[in-house]
Parts: C-alpha cells; structure tokens; sequence
C-alpha cells in the first residue's frame, strides 16, 4: 500500500470512499474567523449556500484501487481553510470531474459563473462531494457525483454520455481531482452549442460558457486551475 503523494498523477481502477467520524481541529478552533471570512465572501451573492460538504482525511492507494475515508463539515469552513493555505493536519478536497470529450478529441469545460465561489474559473464539471452523494452504508458515490454534476451544469442527460472506466487522480496540496473520462457523441463545437442551448433555459446557471481546449496549449491565458492544467498536459501529452 502507497502513501499518496502532492504532485503525482495516478491511473486508478476505482475508489473506495467511506464517510467516517473524524474531529477537524481547524474548524473546531476557528468558528469566529470561519464565520467572518464566510460572510465577506459570501457578501451579494446570494446563491452561495453554506451546506454540509465532505472532505478527505485518510487515503491510500493499493493495486490500482484509492481507499479513502472523508468526513462531513460545513462549506464555510472548508472555504476559510482553503483560502488560508490548507493550514494544519493533512485534509483534502478529493472531488471527482468529468473528463468530457467529443468525437473530434476536444475537451470541453465550464466557465463559472461570477455569482459562484469561483467565478471565471475554467474546469470540468464537478463538485465537492456532499450529502446527496452518501449512500446508506456509508460509502461516498463519487462516481455518482460525477454524472450528476454534469447533467445539473450543463444541462446533458445521462443517455447522452458514455462514461468510460477507470480514473487518473491529480494529486496537489489540499487537492485530489478525481478525472472519469466521459465521451460525447457530437464534435465540440456542436456539444458546445447544444449545452449552451441548455443552460439559458436554467433558473440559476451556473455557468457562464462552454470552452473548447483542443490541445496543453489551449490552456494559455485561460482562469484555469494547475490540477486541470496538468490534467491536459498530461493527456495530450499521451495522444
């Protein structure tokens, strides 16, 4: 059994998430900076939504199967601790994306929306696991997240998608993005226009746009995170 490593990039054959009893230090100890720090972020947007999200404490990685155990916590404090540096014990985000991707080998991303927490930012759909994503055993669906993620951004429905096997987990302080490659039936530029389509008809979008990457270099430029950065370059660098 493996350590997990900040840096790395590993090809997985699937995750074993459980939700567990953990005691978070960080935020037991700082409930007055978490509260004023939510309430200056969180000031004129009033979709943001301090619910219960879940994070990573433990993990391991062992014969191609990542075995983790995450716990619950309110948004606000997983949002101070990331702004403030990942500060204290080892924790982090393990999020599952979808790696979408049409017939002509693009890539297509969301582009947040600036009522969201990360407004302009470019990545796939996703988000970080919550309660709708724990089943009654006690296990983290986080390929369950995946789909459901997409088909809330972008407005794609589940006959749509191929999702493919496997995951490549991009490993960063804080951070682990866990990519499902997800392959549509249509090149980009027409996926593109059916999402957009799609999400102009949604109450509360949110996304702003659909972006095209059809190569690492595409990435220049663009309000992109290093873990979809790598992610791509890391890809492309396999075609």
């Amino acid at each position: 059994m493996s350590g997990v490593v900040d840096g790395g990039i590993v090809a997985l054959e699937r995750i074993e998430a459980v939700v567990e009893p953990y005691d978070w230090a960080f935020a037991r100890q700082n409930e007055a900076a978490i509260a004023a720090h939510w309430a200056a972020i969180s000031a004129g947007k009033p979709a943001m939504f301090n619910g219960r999200i879940m994070l990573q404490h433990r993990a391991a990685i062992e014969g191609g199967v990542f075995r983790a155990g995450y716990f619950e916590t309110d948004y606000a404090a997983f949002m101070t601790w990331r702004d403030a540096g990942h500060p204290g014990a080892t924790i982090r985000n393990g999020f599952a994306m979808a790696a979408l991707r049409a017939t002509d080998g693009a890539f297509l991303c969301g582009r947040m929306g600036e009522h969201t927490a990360n407004p302009g930012k470019i990545y796939f759909a996703a988000g970080t696991p919550d309660r709708e994503d724990l089943r009654a055993d006690g296990r983290l669906d986080l390929a369950g997240s995946v789909t459901r993620e997409l088909c809330e951004e972008t407005g794609l429905s589940l006959d749509e998608i191929a999702v493919g096997a496997g995951w490549t987990a991009v490993i960063l302080p804080g951070r682990i993005a866990f990519m499902r490659p997800v392959a549509l039936a249509w090149p980009a530029a027409e996926a593109r226009a059916l999402m957009l389509s799609r999400i102009a008809r949604q109450a509360e979008p949110e996304l702003s746009d659909i972006v095209i990457i059809r190569s690492a270099d595409d990435c220049d430029g663009l309000d992109m995170p290093p873990f979809m950065r790598r992610y791509l370059a890391h890809i492309y660098g396999q075609s």
